[in-house]
């Protein structure tokens, strides 16, 4: 079951130097190798009192090159091989003691050593060995995996002094310069350049050059910027082209608003206009009702006054009979609903009845108005 109060132990160095690894395939192999000439890797084991040389380079199988003895012919065996194999000068050396030469054992110590290992390990080397510490000299190397809580597992290298001091020796006499010196049963990953462990002490470790890792550094830098512009220019542009469209957008909206306020401004007069051709198709127009009346009252009636307002027509005047208009304005298509308004009175002088109508106007008559005359 996941434990969740489990604490995360994140090694940035170490990621670091992997995700370097990663990327140093970016770098052309004749740029890395104007940068770093170094090619391959020696390794030097002891064997049967002499020196046995295995090359390899990238990983590959392993080529046995020589066995040579530790003396003047041992020597001038080497310069032949030199000689004859170009690879042996850019190859970096390493030395790797066998089983009989070193001793390895795992040790259980607690987390808060994890800061300071060696010497944490270097103050108890009598307890865990037979050894005191001006006698040998050992390495550290964190186990990985599964490790109990508030520990840590960790495997102790180390070998006598003089062993190694005897055999840095005979190899510096070669003219060869160790990177490290390891343990064949714990070996170091040859194709790392960092978190190797070392048994070779300070004094005998080989001085790094600082230019090439300078270089190569600045070089690996500039392939993460260019990665970065890769990875980060596509999608700026995409943020400016996408930037570039809003502002179009936002500019096509304001005229879109503009056109639309323009167009709710037409539709309302369009509204009024025909509000104002339905209300005058409502009624027939004046000039319809006076042609009406003239048509349907007799030459003996007169008018003396007409009004024409709101659908209704009202009309004043002397008839001989004018009890007959009422039957005369209700047969027309154009008048409804006729009636007196007052009574009808007769004039002494012409002896005429006075009458005061009024009638509602019907659609039947075309176009239509509000008109009021006297």
């Amino acid at each position: 079951m996941l434990n969740l109060n489990s604490t995360i132990d994140m090694d940035f160095k170490a990621f670091l130097r992997w995700w370097r690894r990663e990327l140093s395939f970016l770098v052309p192999e004749k740029i890395s190798r104007l940068v770093n000439d170094r090619q391959g890797f020696v390794v030097v084991s002891p064997e049967a009192g002499g020196l046995r040389l295995i090359y390899t380079e990238n990983g590959q199988t392993a080529d046995y090159l020589a066995t040579l003895e530790r003396n003047e012919a041992g020597l001038a065996h080497y310069n032949t091989l030199l000689q004859q194999d170009e690879r042996l000068a850019k190859a970096t050396v390493i030395l790797r003691l066998t089983g009989s030469d070193a001793l390895v054992k795992e040790l259980v110590l607690p987390i808060a050593a994890k800061e300071n290992l060696h010497q944490v390990v270097a103050y108890e080397l009598d307890r865990y060995t037979p050894f005191k510490v001006d006698q040998v000299y050992f390495a550290v190397k964190p186990v990985g995996g599964e490790q109990e809580p508030g520990q840590i597992k960790v495997i102790l290298i180390l070998t006598t002094r003089e062993l190694l001091d005897g055999l840095y020796e005979d190899v510096k006499a070669m003219g060869l310069s160790p990177l490290f010196a390891d343990y064949d049963g714990a070996a170091n990953p040859i194709d790392f350049h960092h978190g190797f462990y070392n048994l070779l002490p300070e004094s005998l470790r080989q001085k790094t050059a600082k230019a090439p890792r300078l270089i190569h550094a600045g070089l690996m830098a500039s392939v993460i910027v260019l990665l970065c512009a890769v990875l980060v220019m596509p999608v700026w542009f995409e943020s400016q082209t996408v930037q570039a469209l809003e502002e179009k957008v936002n500019a096509i909206e304001k005229d879109a608003k503009k056109i639309k306020a323009l167009q709710s401004e037409i539709d309302a007069v369009i509204n009024e206009t025909q509000k104002l051709l339905d209300e005058k198709k409502s009624t027939p127009a004046m000039v319809v009702v006076l042609n009406a009346l003239s048509k349907i009252i007799k030459d003996d009636t007169s008018l003396a006054y007409l009004q024409y307002a709101d659908g209704h027509i009202q009309i004043q005047g002397e008839s001989p009979a004018a009890s007959t208009l009422i039957g005369v304005l209700e047969d027309s298509e154009i008048f409804t609903n006729a009636r007196f308004v007052s009574p009808v009175t007769q004039d002494n002088i012409s002896k005429l009845e006075r009458f005061q109508i009024t009638a509602d106007i019907t659609k039947a008559g075309g176009l239509g108005g509000t008109t009021q005359t006297e």
